[in-house]
Parts: C-alpha cells; structure tokens; sequence
C-alpha cells in the first residue's frame, strides 16, 4: 500500500481493525453463547475437569508398587455372596499394621463382613467364609492366618481396627468397630487375645459404628479411645429412589436418608476401664454423619485436638483446651466443610514444621488439602488470637480437581521415595451402582501423588507406578508400613466385595532412611502423640506418632523419614505426650531406632 495517498492507507487500516474487532466480538459472543457441556461424574469432558491437569516432569521417581498378595499368602476377600442396597455393606472395610508378637516384624488384621444383612441369622454368620483376619508376618516376605487360634476372628459386619496398648503392658491390643457391637481385644501376650469388652466398659452400645482412634488427650499417660458413630440405619422395607447425579439410587445407600449419630469418647481410667464422657468433654458431635477422626496437635500447644470428617454433614474441627473439655473452633479454622468427607491423613507436606490435613470426599466434590497456616499466623502477630487456621490449596497443588471423578476413601501421607517430602495415596471406589448389575458398585483406580515440594506440589505418578494402578476395584480402607522391613512403605488396601491387595514397595529404598519406634515411660507405652523433629542435610521434618487415620484403618506406629541426599541424620528430637523433650544427637541411619523416654531433667 506504499503508493495510495495517505488519506486512503488509514481509511484501509481503519476498516481493517473493524473487521477484526467484528470478527473477535462475535467468536466471544458465540462462545459465550454456546451449550456448556455438561459435567456427569466418570464421564470424560474435554477441557472441563482437566484444565488443571498438569505434565509430568522429567524427574519423577522410578519406583513401581508391586502386587505380592498372593506370593505374601494373603487369601483374604472382603464379604460373602451379593449385597442387598445397604447401606451397611457397603461402607466397609479397613485394616491395621501392628506387630502384637513384638518380634520386629509388623503383623496385619484385616477387617471384614459376613454377607448381605437380609441373611443374618445367627447360623448364617457363623458359617459365613468372611471373617476378620489375623496376619502373622513369619519375617520372609510371606504371612500366615492365625485368627482362629488368637481368638479374634471376628463375625459380623466388622468396619474398622486399630491397634492401641491400653493398658501399658507392652503389648498391643485390638480394638474392632461395627455395625452392630463393637469388639476390644486384650493382649495375653502368648499370641492369644481376650475379649474384654464388657469388662473395660465399652460394650452395650450396639450401632453404625465407623473410625476409632486413640490419644491420651488427657495427658495422664493412658490412651482414650475416640469412636465415630455413622448413623442411625434402620432397614427401609420400601426402598424408593433417590437422585444422585442423574442416577437413579436406592434410598437404603444414600447417608441423607438416616438421622446421624452421636460419636463416643472413652476416657481411660487407668485401671482396664474406661468412662465415655462424649457430651461432656464437648465431641459427641450428634448432628455429624462420621465416618473417621484423627487426633493431633494441629496448635503446636502439646495438647492433642480431634479433626472429625463427617458425611453430607459439616466437618468438625475441636481444640483441646487442656482441662478435659473442648471447643469447637471449625468456623473459625476454615475446616467445617460440608462434604461427602471419608478418609483423613496429617502430616507436614510443606515442610513449614505444622501439621496439615488432606481429606477425601464423594465424587464430584475434588478432595481437599487444608494447609496449616500456624506459621504464617505467627509472623502476622495473629496467632494467639487463632491458634488454628487452615486454607484448602487442593486445586492450586495438583489433588483438586483431578478427584472429581473419585470417590475417595482410605489415605495417607508416606515419603514413598525416601526423599524427604511427604507423598500421598488415594483408594478410590464408588457408592453408585452398576447399571448393567445393580449387585455390584463401580469400581474405580487408586491414585498416587508424588511431592516434588512445597512450590510444586504433587503430580500424579500412577500411571508410572506399576500395572497395579491401571486396575479397578471398589477401594475401602488403606493402611501403611513397612512390612518387609527394607526401608520404604508399602500399601495394604482393602476391597468392598472383592479381594485385598498388598503392594510392595520395590524402589523406594534407594535412598537412606530412619524408622523411629518409641517406647514411653512417664507417657503412654508406645508413644502415640508424641511429636517428634528430624534435622537432616539442612532440612526439618516433623511427625506426630500415630496421627495417620486414614478410612477404617491404621498405619504402622513406627515413624517412617526419607533422608533424600542427607548421608545422615544431625539430630532427632522428640517431644512426649508427658512434655519431656529429649534429643538424641546423630542416629545412625537406615535402621529402625528404638528410643525409651528419659526422666524430665530439672
């Protein structure tokens, strides 16, 4: 256009810009205007539960779970014969990581239901093959079923387990939830179990029971027993219908259609009893749906709070206060969620020395990652006016939106690597039915998180992990340890109507390692609660004994850390529920201390 007048090239350019501006208007307005697509849960929609989907980097680490269950001689299989729309029998199960027999190795009891309810004589549950199972680990990679000759082959409609001394005798006991009785086993200490239940003062109390979780809350050097209650099931002769998401459920599966009921909190006598002083500690909590619990010192004030995740019903978040009694401070630290939440893990991810929150929720709800802001509250002068704030940051560290098409349940920060940051495992399973068979749920896949740090967050590693991950099932409860004793974590999970599965861990030891096994004097036997600080090549991690709860389920009481580079360890100090504190200067690593608490120095 170099030869037309002036006058002629800004009239050309002119009507040239108004096209375009024409032109991009109206892709605006046809964008603005067009069908949205529409999201339904397990249905891919292009660009719209991925675009927060995030590349894997080159650097991810090369470690694959392998599936051993069958080489393990682990036979376990959840239930017996087809569910009835239930709700029920389709909440369970969980596991737990203990070693009763104190010979070093961790054993496994696994928790399990007898078959649909509407066969439930007597009779029927008694010959039913689906029982709780007791794993002894012979120490070669390989586990032998001992429940029958322990005594704790449970029969029934078993949910949870957890593994607690109660009693300060050195051994673990067992404690099983249920719908239906709940069941405490006493340790006899020659591979036998008693059932003491009544005899301790936690029977009589038939109902939907779920989590349970121990803590010495009072600090008086014996472990209370937190209980969550689900809710108040009756069998709907008339089932009907409800909606969930365009699908046409069973109103005998859906929480919404059962009053909640009101949890139990078991203080600890000291004497092989125990009191519930639910109401007035201030926990009952009788308007929650709970499905699980966790205690841990979420202020850093050496007293035990309790985080409750509860179903379609607000989670509650209680700060101990130190004289036996609780507030609810749930508003107030950002936790009170009203979501469909289930599994729970707590751990430090961030590395910032507080301990976060990360919760599992119903599909279509994404899970959350509750960062702590303690410190951040502490540099702005603001923290003893809120002592416990949280943020969910999911979305923005990659656990957000990529759950949307989960139903998520058991969980649990590990350092899976050994690289000195907290990773995260997801088991998911539906609650919907399938349409092909309405007998059966839908199966989904796990999910793995590898923390690349506290700027990156977590990507999904599961594809990279091992053909375990591209397997579906209807995933329940989850629980961790290191079974083999070979430096890294491997997975237990649990499989509503279907078989349990043990993933070994097969790389992750490359790098160094200290496992810590407490043994308490002044506070609770094994330490649970104790906070413990490990200094290592210029980095602080911070655990909390016992404060991994994940779904119906419970971790190895050892206190598994990664060292990354580190060639060692500098220091590691721990803080007992008592309030001693002790440190103990350059452990050798890649070896499992056992550390006994010392008298308080005056």
């Amino acid at each position: 256009m170099t030869g037309l007048p002036r006058r002629r090239r800004l009239l050309v350019r002119t009507a040239g810009f108004g096209a375009l501006f024409v032109a991009a208007a109206a892709v605006a307005v046809w964008l603005a205007l067009r069908p949205k697509p529409t999201y339904r849960p397990g249905e891919a929609v292009q660009g719209l539960t991925a675009d927060l989907a995030r590349d894997l980097p080159p650097d991810y680490p090369r470690i694959t779970f392998t599936d051993v269950t069958a080489q393990a001689g682990i036979t376990f299989r959840h239930f017996a014969g087809h569910r009835t729309s239930q709700l029920p029998e389709d909440m369970g199960s969980g596991a737990a990581w203990g070693d009763y027999d104190d010979d070093g190795w961790l054993d496994l009891y696994v928790v399990n239901e007898a078959g649909p309810l509407t066969a439930a004589t007597p009779d029927e549950v008694a010959r039913s093959p689906a029982h709780a199972a007791l794993y002894r680990n012979l120490g070669d990679g390989t586990f032998r079923d001992v429940s029958a000759e322990a005594g704790v082959q449970f029969r029934g409609w078993g949910m949870g387990a957890t593994w607690a001394d109660y009693d300060n005798d050195g051994r673990l006991d067992l404690f099983v939830t249920a719908y239906g009785d709940n069941v405490l086993y006493r340790n006899n200490g020659d591979g036998t179990f008693t059932d003491r239940t009544t005899a301790a003062g936690l029977g009589g109390r038939p109902g939907f029971w779920a989590g349970a979780t121990w803590s010495d809350y009072d600090r008086d050097g014996f472990l209370d027993l937190y209980v969550t209650g689900y809710v108040e099931y009756r069998h709907l002769a008339d089932q009907g219908a409800t909606r969930q998401y365009d699908v046409e459920q069973p109103a005998g599966i859906n929480p919404s259609s059962f009053a909640p009921a009101a949890n139990l909190l078991f203080r600890n006598k000291g004497n092989g009893t125990f009191a519930e002083v639910a109401v007035r500690a201030g926990v009952a909590n009788p308007t929650g749906r709970s499905l699980g619990a966790v205690w841990a010192d979420f202020d850093d004030d050496g007293w035990p709070d309790l985080y409750v995740a509860n179903d379609v019903s607000d989670n509650v978040m209680f700060r101990n206060l130190g004289d036996g009694t609780f507030a609810d401070v749930s508003h107030a630290a950002r936790v009170a969620d009203y979501r469909g939440a289930m599994g729970l893990a707590v751990g430090d991810w961030d590395g910032d020395q507080d301990l976060d929150l990360f919760v599992t929720h119903w599909i279509a709800q994404e899970n959350a990652l509750y960062s702590n802001l303690r410190a951040e509250l502490e540099a702005r002068g603001a923290y003893l006016r809120q002592p416990i704030q949280f943020t969910d940051e999911a979305d923005r560290y990659g656990l957000g939106q990529i759950a949307l098409d989960f139903v998520g349940w058991g969980t649990s920060f590990f350092d899976y690597d050994n690289d000195g940051r907290l990773d995260l495992f997801v088991v998911n399973g539906s609650t919907l039915e399938e349409k092909r068979d309405r007998r059966l749920l839908v199966p989904m896949r796990d999910l793995l998180f590898w923390n690349r740090g506290a700027d990156d967050g977590f990507y999904e590693v599961s594809p990279v992990s091992g053909p375990y991950f591209a397997q579906t099932h209807v995933g329940r409860g989850a629980a961790f340890g290191d079974y083999d004793n070979d430096g890294d974590v491997d997975v237990f999970i649990v499989n509503n109507g279907g078989p349990a599965i043990l993933l070994r861990n097969d790389g992750g030891n490359r790098q160094r390692w200290l496992g810590v096994a407490l043994e308490g004097t002044k506070s609770n036997r094994f330490g649970v609660g104790a906070r413990v600080r490990l200094v290592a090549g210029g980095t602080i991690q911070v655990r909390e004994v016992g404060a991994q709860s994940s779904y119906l389920s419970q971790n190895s009481l050892i206190e598994h850390f990664g060292l990354g580079t580190a060639n060692g360890v500098d220091t590691l100090e721990i803080r007992w529920p008592s309030g001693t504190r002790q440190i103990v200067s350059a452990p050798a690593p890649n070896r499992v201390l056992h550390v006994v608490e010392q008298a308080a120095r005056r």
